[in-house]
C-alpha cells in the first residue's frame, strides 16, 4: 500500500466506533476496519496507541479531543519515506512472474495467492500474505468474480442508502438559466421508505444539505448510510479501503452514524436505491412543470409521503410509510443539532506569518513558515494542524478579514505591522515620562500611524545617546513647545541638551553703532525764544 499521511478524521472515526454507537454494540477489530477503511493491524495500533495515552471503552465520544489524536499519531506515525515497504520492493523483481501465476495460461490454472505465496518462499522472496495480495491486486490483475445473490435486508432502521440521479432541466427563475436538476435519494433498506432532496450540484454542501434535511423527514437517523462514491464522500474509491473525505468523516462523527460505500462500478452493492432513481424520474418529476427549485422540493416532499409511501411495494408487498412507522422510527438514532458545515484544506503559511482561508488572512509563529498546515474552518474558530497536533487557533473572519495574534509577530515588528499607538507610547513611557509624552505628541494626528516611524526614530536616539540624555532633550523640547526629532537628534549630537537657550532680547535695549536720539525724528520744529536788553527799550520810548 503506498504510503499516506495519517488523516486526523481517521483517527477520530476508528476511536468512535471502538467506543460504540447508541445503536450498535461496541464492535470488534475486524468490523471497525471494515467500517472505517483501514486496516485490521492499522485498528489495533491506533486503539493500543489510544489506550496507552488513557482512553478506555467505557468514555465517551468526548473523550476523542484533539490532544488524545496527538498523542495517537505521535504514536503511530509510520516511517515510509519511499511509500512502500521493503517487503513490497523485493515483489517488484518478481511482478512479471506473479501476473503470470495470476492470470495462469492454456495448461496451467491461474493460481490461489497462498500457493504465489509458497512458490516465492521457494525462491527466496518471503513476504507476508496481506503484502502479496495487496501487491498481485494493484499490479498483476488478481481478482475473482463472486456471482450474484440476494442479500438479507437487515435488522430495521440500521441500514439507509443513498444515491445521486439526474431528473431533468429546470429554468432558475433568479437568473433564467436552464439547469440540471439532481436528486438525492434516501431509501431505508427494511422498509424502503425514501426522502428526495432536489439541488442543482453535488458539492458537499449539497450532499450535507440534503442529510440534515432527510433526517428532519424522517425523524431520526440510520445507524449505517451506504452511498455511492461520490466526490464528496470519498476521496479514493477502493474496493476494500476507500478514503472518506475530512469533510464527511467529520459530519459524521458529529451525527453518528458509520458510513460503508458501495464499489466502483458496482450498482448491486445498493439495489434497493438504485431501483429507486427511475421510479422518482417516471412516477414523479416527467410531466411536471416548476417554477422554481423550491416548489419543487415542496412537492417532492409531498410525494414522498403521500404517493411513494403509500404504495404497495412489488418486493414487501407492504406500504412503505406503514412499515417505517411502526418497526423503523422507533428505532432510530435522535436528530442532533444542526450541523455547522466547515471547510477543510491544506494551506502554505506565507513569509507575512499569515495563510489564507476563505479569503481571509490568518497568523501563525514564525516556525511554520513555508509548511503545509491542515485546516478545519467553521463560522466561528479557524484551527490549524500540522500532521495532526493543533497548532494553533483564530476566530473566524469574514472574506477580505485578518487575525493577526501579537505573539505570532517578532517583538519590534509587532507595533508598526498591528499600528499599535497604544503599545509604542508605553514603550517610550518606560525609557522615561518626557519621552513618553513626546511620543504622544508626535502621534497625536488624525493619522498617527503615519507618524510610527518618527517614534521609532526616538527609539533608535535612546539606543545610541541612553535615555538620560534623551529625557533632557525632550524636557528642554516641552518647554519651548518645539515636537521634532530632528530637532532633539540635533541638540543630542552638539550636547546641547542641558543647557539652556539665551531668551531673545527686546530692540533697544542697548546702544549699537548706528543708534540716534528719538527727538532727531520729531516731524514737527519747537518754536525757539531770544532775550530782549531792557537799555534798547527805554531808548526808543523817549525818542
Amino acid at each position: 500500500m503506498a504510503f499516506r499521511e495519517i488523516s486526523v478524521n481517521e483517527i477520530r472515526e476508528v476511536l468512535r466506533l471502538w467506543l460504540g454507537t447508541a445503536a450498535l454494540p461496541a464492535p470488534g477489530l475486524r468490523k471497525i476496519a471494515e467500517h472505517a477503511g483501514v486496516d485490521r493491524k492499522t485498528v489495533r495500533r491506533y486503539v493500543e496507541a489510544a489506550q496507552a495515552a488513557g482512553l478506555e471503552r467505557t468514555d465517551s465520544a468526548a473523550a476523542v479531543d484533539d490532544d488524545l489524536i496527538a498523542a495517537v499519531v505521535d504514536t503511530v506515525r509510520p516511517d515510509r519515506p519511499h511509500g512502500h515497504g521493503a517487503t513490497w520492493e523485493q515483489l517488484v523483481s518478481h511482478e512479471e512472474q506473479i501476473t503470470k501465476w495470476v492470470a495462469g495460461d492454456g495448461e496451467q490454472k491461474p493460481l490461489t495467492i497462498t500457493k504465489i505465496e509458497v512458490l516465492l518462499a521457494r525462491k527466496g522472496c518471503v513476504v507476508p500474505y496481506r503484502t502479496l495480495h495487496r501487491f498481485a491486486t494493484d499490479r498483476c490483475g488478481f481478482g475473482r468474480k463472486d456471482l450474484t445473490v440476494r442479500v438479507v435486508d437487515g435488522d430495521p432502521g440500521i441500514e439507509c442508502q443513498v444515491d445521486f440521479g439526474y431528473l431533468g432541466m429546470l429554468t432558475d427563475p433568479e437568473d433564467g438559466r436552464s439547469r440540471k436538476v439532481h436528486a438525492l435519494i434516501f431509501t431505508a433498506v427494511y422498509s424502503r421508505h425514501m426522502f428526495v432532496w432536489l439541488t442543482y450540484s453535488q458539492t458537499l454542501v449539497a450532499v450535507l444539505a440534503g442529510c440534515e434535511a432527510a433526517w428532519k423527514f424522517f425523524g431520526g437517523v440510520f445507524a449505517v448510510l451506504i452511498p455511492d462514491n461520490l466526490k464528496p464522500v470519498v476521496n479514493e474509491s477502493d474496493p476494500i479501503n476507500p478514503r472518506f473525505s475530512d469533510g464527511w468523516l467529520d459530519y459524521s462523527n458529529h451525527v453518528g452514524f458509520i458510513t460503508d460505500p458501495a464499489r466502483v462500478s458496482s450498482p448491486k452493492d445498493k439495489p434497493k436505491v438504485e431501483r429507486t432513481v427511475q421510479y422518482v424520474r417516471g412516477n414523479f418529476w416527467a410531466g411536471e412543470r416548476f417554477a422554481s427549485l423550491i416548489e419543487a422540493q415542496d412537492a417532492v416532499v409531498r410525494w414522498c409521503s403521500s404517493t411513494a409511501g403509500l404504495r404497495i411495494h412489488g418486493t414487501t408487498c407492504a406500504r412503505p410509510l406503514e412499515v417505517f412507522e411502526d418497526s423503523e422510527l422507533p428505532v432510530l438514532l435522535p436528530v442532533p443539532a444542526a450541523y455547522d458545515v466547515p471547510i477543510f484544506k491544506d494551506v502554505k503559511v506565507h513569509r507575512d506569518f499569515h495563510a489564507e482561508v476563505g479569503r481571509a488572512l490568518y497568523s501563525l509563529p514564525q516556525q511554520w513558515i513555508g509548511s503545509r498546515l491542515s485546516v478545519r474552518a467553521d463560522t466561528e474558530l479557524v484551527k490549524f494542524y500540522h500532521r495532526g497536533t493543533l497548532v494553533k487557533i483564530h476566530p473566524r473572519q469574514r472574506p477580505g478579514g485578518r487575525s493577526t495574534d501579537r505573539a505570532d509577530l517578532p517583538e519590534h515588528k509587532s507595533d508598526y505591522a498591528l499600528r499599535d499607538v497604544t503599545s509604542l507610547i508605553r514603550k517610550c513611557t518606560a525609557h522615561g515620562a518626557n519621552i513618553g509624552i513626546y511620543a504622544e505628541r508626535i502621534l497625536d494626528d488624525p493619522l498617527p500611524w503615519t507618524r510610527i516611524r518618527s517614534v521609532y526614530r526616538l527609539q533608535g536616539l535612546v539606543r545610541r545617546y541612553g535615555a538620560e540624555r534623551v529625557e533632557q532633550a525632550c524636557s528642554l523640547s516641552l518647554d519651548l513647545d518645539v515636537v521634532s526629532v530632528t530637532k532633539i537628534a540635533s541638540m543630542l549630537e552638539r550636547a546641547t541638551e542641558s543647557t539652556s537657550p539665551d531668551l531673545p532680547k527686546a530692540v533697544g535695549q542697548a546702544s549699537t553703532r548706528f543708534s540716534r536720539d528719538p527727538a532727531e525724528f520729531r516731524s514737527t520744529p519747537t518754536p525757539s525764544l531770544s532775550a530782549v536788553d531792557d537799555s534798547a527799550t527805554s531808548l526808543e520810548d523817549n525818542a
